[in-house]
């Protein structure tokens, strides 16, 4: 291989790895957007409607049998979505650094931070260290 052809196929190679982080990006952008929205309803639902654990387990339960191929809605998870949803609805500064983040790290943040400036320390430490995803 001439060194032509390596410079050529590195320009190649670069657009598929730029975009398939892209793509992974995208899907993490929309999964803590559904999982804000888990948290959002289920957080009006125990309030409006008194929800809890048992109707929670319900719902997980219901999830588990209408789709076998959806993984991740456990009760405890879906709790989690709601403890999520909780923690970031009055800050809009961290609940727009959370969506740079994936799942797992948001959760390992949250059960570690119990204050906003504790949360926003490890959110941006965690973007800027390129720790995201």
């Amino acid at each position: 291989m001439n060194l032509q052809s390596n410079t050529s196929f590195n320009e190649i190679l670069t657009t598929i790895q730029d975009s398939k982080q892209k793509a992974y990006s995208q899907v993490n952008n929309t999964l803590i957007e559904l999982y804000w929205n888990i948290g959002k309803y289920i957080s009006t639902k125990t309030i409006k409607e008194n929800w809890g654990k048992g109707v929670v387990k319900e719902l997980a339960e219901y999830i588990k049998v209408q789709d076998i191929t959806l993984k991740g809605f456990s009760d405890k998870n879906l709790w989690r979505m709601k403890q999520f949803y909780e923690a970031y609805k009055e800050n809009k500064k961290l609940s727009a650094l959370l969506r740079e983040l994936s799942w797992t790290n948001n959760l390992l943040i949250l059960s570690a931070s119990k204050s906003d400036i504790k949360r926003e320390f490890y959110l941006n430490l965690s973007i800027n260290e390129g720790i995201y995803k």
